[in-house]
């Protein structure tokens, strides 16, 4: 049984975050989903297992035999949806995410296989060109096309719709953001700019779909040469795509120098291309996108952290407010 397995638990630098974890009710019934979902896939667990705790969400690792590991995901309220989320693209793009073993929709808990290395441990182990980056955009990009067709229904799921015209709002929305006085005067000198540029995003037509919101190295595996699955949908965000890019750009440019942006641009508009629209166009939408995708990640702070106090409160809000003050920045693409 579980309950009586020895225990590892991490808070990070979270130290005062308060979890479901720290609940016994929650945490036997939690147990017992595990157990019992492991049970039906013939699986048992042995030796130790670790409890991962943050304000986003409770993890477990666990290993069953073989010495395989599996891992159970317990999602904050706001993010609930990543349990309908992930068991939805596992039947739509499969291949390009992990298949779970199970979810449960309506409490926001997941069973999900383990997905192999890391990107993030990859490239620190071994050398990994800047194409690397380019197939893993490439083909993120055609998961995101494909889904083009979806919105809808994902947004049916729960996730946050944010269409590149509403991206006024979430600025409006950001103003109690914890800023100095010169960047909040910044921001809101920028407003009658963010309607044109949202004004001249929509007139370019590309229809929305997911954004993962946070795709960097460790939001991904690479389980073989040329293979990423991609995961951790919990900031996830229906809205203009290329909002996507700018994240795992910036990983990479950190890497090998800013020379490599427009390989990755031209890798992830690579799907996107042969609809009506010209090489100029898309490249000014992603130009756009870039930008604006400041707005979404910094609204998921306040989104899923809506009670945060104390160490974590100031943090995760500060965070918020380094996201929003990006938009400020001219994009690099």
């Amino acid at each position: 049984m579980l309950n009586d397995t020895p225990v590892t638990v991490d808070r990070g630098r979270y130290r005062d975050t308060v979890t479901p974890w720290e609940e016994p009710a929650w945490r036997t019934e939690a147990i017992g989903w595990i157990e019992a979902r492991l049970a039906a896939h013939g699986l048992r667990p042995t030796g130790r297992w670790r409890v991962r705790l943050r304000p986003w969400s409770v993890l477990l690792r666990l290993c069953v035999a073989g010495d395989d590991a599996v891992w159970f995901k317990a999602s904050p309220p706001a993010g609930a949806f990543e349990a309908a989320l992930t068991a939805s693209l596992a039947r739509w793009v499969p291949g390009h995410v992990l298949e779970p073993l199970a979810v449960d929709a309506a409490r926001g808990w997941s069973l999900l296989p383990d997905g192999g290395p890391l990107f993030r441990d990859v490239l620190a182990r071994e050398p990994v060109d800047p194409g690397d980056w380019e197939e893993l955009l490439r083909q993120y990009a055609a998961m995101q096309h494909a889904l083009t067709s979806r919105a809808s229904e994902i947004e049916r799921l729960g996730v946050p719709a944010v269409p590149a015209g509403a991206q006024a709002g979430v600025l409006d929305r950001l103003d109690t953001a914890p800023l100095s006085a010169r960047d909040r005067a910044a921001l809101r000198q920028l407003r009658p700019r963010l309607l044109d540029w949202c004004a001249e995003l929509t007139a370019l037509g590309v229809p929305d779909s997911l954004d993962h919101a946070d795709l960097h190295d460790g939001q991904l595996f690479r389980p073989a040469p040329g293979r990423f699955t991609f995961f951790d949908w919990g900031d996830a965000v229906v809205t203009q795509p290329f909002s996507s890019l700018a994240v795992p750009a910036r990983r990479a440019a950190e890497r090998y120098g800013p020379q490599v942006l427009p390989r990755l641009r031209d890798a992830y508009l690579e799907p996107w291309t042969g609809e009506g629209r010209t090489a100029a166009q898309l490249r000014r939408a992603v130009s756009l996108a870039w930008r604006l995708s400041a707005l979404n990640r910094a609204a998921a702070y306040g989104r899923l952290f809506p009670g945060a106090s104390g160490a974590s409160g100031a943090a995760t809000a500060a965070a918020g407010a380094r996201c929003l003050l990006e938009l400020l920045d001219e994009p690099p693409l």
